[in-house]
This record gives structure tokens, C-alpha cells and sequence, in this order.
């Protein structure tokens, strides 16, 4: 990948278009340092421990911006859960699945219904955090006798600018940068999340010289992870097809082979998101509305983040989101019936429903693998906080580089350096044929 990124700064249109997509990035980081009105960043922070498993989620993916308030406190969060809803949208709804298949004009709709869901949220979420710290409220901030209820809506409306600035830059990076702009604002959000808590956790090794050996294991750990992830990311099964030959007036047309790419892991890291933000998102409500209830304790107790039952369960609901989400990225049915019309068929399968069940057969078992080592990879940092504990630096560290976001790092890497090739390869044909 880094060489394939030297080549790139070697040819100007290209280099130029990083350039861009850093200066964006950088702008980015930039309001997430930048605090809003009305928060005291000082008591959020004294308090961060008491944030539940979905705020953890979008701290870590807005790269500690929630954690410090600040004007792009919700990042990305917003537009990735309408993009999701609105895909899921598409399948059940006949009228968003039309406008999927209309080409560019359908995809612009699409992308406005997206981004009407994601003004939706970014309000939902807003009032959710000014509900969840609203101990934190600053009084002092604006001037003597501002009554608390219209600081809160300063804040929502302040975090909602923000959010939607974020899907500003996002989409200006993916049309005049390199790669998709959402998933390079999540990339950079967790490596700078991971970058302040390995920093943390060498300031206590040096306090404490004890923790130099899990920090190394850790190391050690994370890199075989890294290892594993690209392996598994990158496997797919090859579905034989051969399509018969067609005489058409004078000319012979088919008579190819080709193949259908199923996917190891095909669903990403949704099933792991769905999973842990259903099982949060109680415990996200008592705690913003009853903090100090015996419900919120037994919650915390038996279905918090680390207890048996909460891995048992995100083990289970990644199981079920894995399949549900495979299906609707995989329609056997109608992968058959295009390869029927089209004049080819699987070698030793019948045309129709027989190639439906082969394929849907196929699928469901590659399926099931990737849904287990979704399952096992989501669950390596609650087990290691039991074996290690959340105090030590190494605790920190799991932390900091949980399972969704080594895969969702792994994910963007991959893609960026197939679409810097991708493009440089264009300008190699776009020379020579000139």
C-alpha cells in the first residue's frame, strides 16, 4: 500500500486529489477539537466512565470528539445509520428499490432521502446528549439569567450544524478527493482515538514498568488480528459460469466463462453494529432518563458491556444480522434468473430454481462461517477485559482497538489502495490510447 501511495504523489492530477482529501481530513479534525458552547468539556470528561456501550461506539468513531463536546461531536454517526436504514428501505419499499435501479437520477434521490434521515438523527441524537449531560451544561457560558432549556437548544442546534457539515465533507471528499469520504472520516476518527490511548498507555507503563508485557502481548495480538482480518476479508468463493454460444446473423456471441464472487465476509461490520447498538440502546435510555434506578444497575450488571450474558447475546445477534443482512445483499432467485436470461448456466446445475438452491446453499454455509468469525472477532476485547481487566493499560488499549474498528480500518485501507491503483491504471490506458 505505501508504495502504491508513492506512485500516486508521482502523478499530478492524483496528487493533487490527495492533497485535497488531506486538507479535508485535517479540517475535520480540526472541529473536532473545537468545543461547543455551553458544555463544560472538564465535568463530561470526570465522567466518562459512566458512558454506556453505544456513546463508547461513537466516541471511538468520531475520534474522541464526543467525549469533548465539540461542534463535530456526531460525526459520521448520523449518515451511516440513515444510509443503513435507508438500504434496508430499499429492499422492503417497491418505490426506493424502483429509483436503486434509475441510474444516476435514482441514486440522487436516494442520496437527498439519505441525507433527510440523517438530519432526522443527527436532532434525535443531539437531544440525547444534551438529555444524557445534562449536568454538563455550562450556565456560565452565555449571559446571566439564559434560562438552561434554551442553552440545551443552542447545543442541539450547534451539534446538528455540525453533523451535517460532516456529511458536507464527506461527500465533497468522495467527488474531488481519493476514496469514499464517510469511511475515510471514520478511518481517521479511530486511529485518533487509538493514538491518544496508546499514548496513555505509555505514560502509565513508564509509571509502571509491570505493564510492558501486556503491552507487548497486546502488539503481538493486534498484529495477528490484522493478519486474520485481511485474510478472511479478502476470501470468496467462485461460482462457475458458462455461458452457451449464441449465433446472431453472422456473427457467434458467448461461449464465455465466468464466475459469481460470494464473499467470505460480505456483510462488513454491520451485523457487529446492529448487534451492539440493540443491546446498548436500553441501557442508552435508562441511563440518559433514570441513572440512578435499581433498573439501570441490573441492567449494568447482567447485560452491560463484559458480563457473560452480554457476550452470549452479541454472539447470538450477530449470528441472526449476519444472515438477514447477507440476504438482502444476495438474492439467489434473482442472480439465477438473470443468468438464465442471459443464456448461461452453472456447470452440472440446472437452469431455474435448481441454480437458485445451489446458489442460496452455497451461500448460506460461507455465510455462516463469516458470521462466526464476525462473531469471535467482536468478542476478543470483552474476553480480554476479563482476563487482563479495564485498569491496566493494556485494558485501555482493547479499548481503544476494538473489533468494529480493526475491521473498519482494515476495510478502508483496502479499499483506498485498490481505488488509488484503480485510478492510476486509468491514466496508464488514458496515455496510451492518446
Amino acid at each position: 500500500m505505501f508504495k502504491t501511495i508513492a506512485n500516486a504523489f508521482k502523478i499530478k492530477d492524483i496528487r493533487k486529489k490527495i492533497l485535497l482529501t488531506l486538507l479535508l481530513l485535517f479540517i475535520y479534525r480540526l472541529g473536532c477539537w473545537l468545543p461547543a458552547v455551553g458544555f463544560d468539556a472538564s465535568s463530561i470528561m470526570a465522567n466518562e466512565g459512566n458512558n454506556v456501550g453505544f456513546f463508547s461506539l461513537m466516541n471511538m468513531v468520531s475520534g474522541g470528539a464526543l467525549q469533548n463536546c465539540s461542534v463535530l461531536a456526531l460525526g459520521v454517526a448520523p449518515y451511516i445509520t440513515a444510509s443503513i436504514v435507508i438500504q434496508l428501505l430499499t429492499v422492503a419499499i417497491p418505490k426506493l428499490e424502483q429509483l436503486s435501479k434509475q441510474g444516476e437520477d435514482g441514486r440522487r434521490k436516494i442520496n437527498l432521502y439519505t441525507r433527510i434521515a440523517a438530519l432526522v438523527l443527527a436532532i434525535a441524537q443531539a437531544v440525547g446528549i444534551v438529555v444524557a449531560y445534562s449536568s454538563s451544561i455550562d450556565v456560565n457560558a452565555l449571559p446571566v439569567g439564559t434560562p438552561t432549556w434554551l442553552i440545551g437548544m443552542g447545543i442541539v442546534l450547534i451539534l446538528v450544524a455540525g453533523a451535517m457539515f460532516t456529511v458536507w465533507i464527506g461527500e465533497r471528499i468522495t467527488d474531488l478527493g481519493v476514496g469514499n469520504g464517510m469511511s475515510l472520516l471514520i478511518f481517521v476518527g479511530i486511529l485518533s482515538s487509538a493514538g491518544v490511548s496508546f499514548r496513555q498507555a505509555i505514560v502509565n507503563t513508564a509509571q509502571d514498568i509491570t505493564n510492558l508485557w501486556y503491552i507487548v502481548l497486546f502488539l503481538v495480538a493486534v498484529i495477528a488480528i490484522f493478519a486474520l482480518i485481511v485474510f478472511v476479508d479478502g476470501g470468496e468463493r467462485r461460482v462457475n459460469v458458462q455461458y452457451a454460444k449464441q449465433i446472431k446473423g453472422r456473427k457467434m456471441y458467448g461461449g464465455q466463462s465466468t464466475y459469481i464472487p460470494i464473499r467470505v465476509n460480505g456483510t462488513g461490520v454491520i451485523p457487529i453494529i446492529f448487534a451492539s447498538a440493540l443491546i446498548t440502546f436500553p441501557q442508552l435510555i435508562i441511563s440518559m432518563f433514570w441513572p440512578n434506578s435499581s433498573a439501570y444497575a441490573w441492567y449494568s450488571k447482567w447485560l452491560g458491556s463484559g458480563s457473560w450474558v452480554y457476550i452470549v447475546l452479541t454472539a447470538v445477534l450477530i449470528l441472526l444480522f449476519a444472515f438477514f443482512y447477507a440476504k438482502l445483499m444476495f438474492d439467489p432467485d434473482d442472480i439465477s434468473k438473470r443468468i438464465q436470461q442471459q443464456g448461461g448456466f452453472i456447470p452440472g446445475i440446472r437452469a431455474g430454481k435448481p441454480t437458485a438452491d445451489y446458489l442460496r446453499k452455497i451461500s448460506n454455509r460461507i455465510t455462516l462461517f463469516g458470521a462466526i468469525f464476525l462473531a469471535v472477532i467482536a468478542l476478543i476485547p470483552s474476553l480480554a477485559f476479563k482476563a487482563i481487566g479495564d485498569a491496566t493499560s493494556a485494558g485501555m488499549l482493547i479499548n481503544a482497538f476494538s473489533a468494529t474498528g480493526l475491521m473498519i480500518v482494515v476495510s478502508v485501507a483496502l479499499e483506498l489502495d485498490k481505488q488509488l491503483e484503480a485510478q492510476m491504471l486509468m491514466r496508464n490506458y488514458k496515455g496510451f490510447l492518446n
